[in-house]
């Protein structure tokens, strides 16, 4: 690791998650919201404290971004099964859809940025993602999500 500077590789990350935010449709939800969305999409439904672990934000900050994702009709709230004073949270049709949208428009944006590299740069960001999925797989996972019974 010696040959790796740490400094440079947070902040090329930074620049990664810049370009992100930049080349996602515009009247789009947060990276908070988009990623909230998409634990529920992948996962299934959680309950609001899981879903606020699961995305580093406080408990409060996720009440307000689930009423704001019902509103908008992407997510909804319903009894737990499980247990009749808990509350989880789903995603909906019109979710999962805005979910694909966002990642077509990134795709489309990003064909046009990657075009422009020479295939050196190109081939050098292909041959890093695996270890890019590698080090995401380091993290500590979130609690297990909420799981119906059958």
């Amino acid at each position: 690791m010696a040959d790796l500077d740490h400094t440079e590789l947070a902040a090329s990350l930074e620049r990664v998650f810049r370009l992100l935010r930049r080349i996602s449709p515009p009247r789009d939800l947060s990276l908070t919201a988009a990623s909230a969305l998409r634990t529920l999409d992948q996962d299934g439904p959680h309950r609001l404290t899981e879903l606020a672990g699961a995305e580093g934000v406080t408990q409060p900050a996720m009440t307000q971004l689930v009423s704001r994702l019902e509103r908008d009709g992407l997510a909804r709230r319903n009894a737990d099964p499980a247990d009749g004073r808990a509350v989880v949270v789903e995603i909906t049709k019109a979710g999962r859809a805005l979910l694909r949208h966002r990642r077509e428009a990134r795709v489309e944006n990003l064909s046009h940025l990657l075009a422009a590299l020479s295939p050196a740069d190109a081939a050098a960001i292909a041959a890093a993602l695996p270890a890019f999925d590698r080090l995401t797989d380091l993290l500590p996972q979130p609690r297990e999500p909420h799981t119906q019974e059958p």
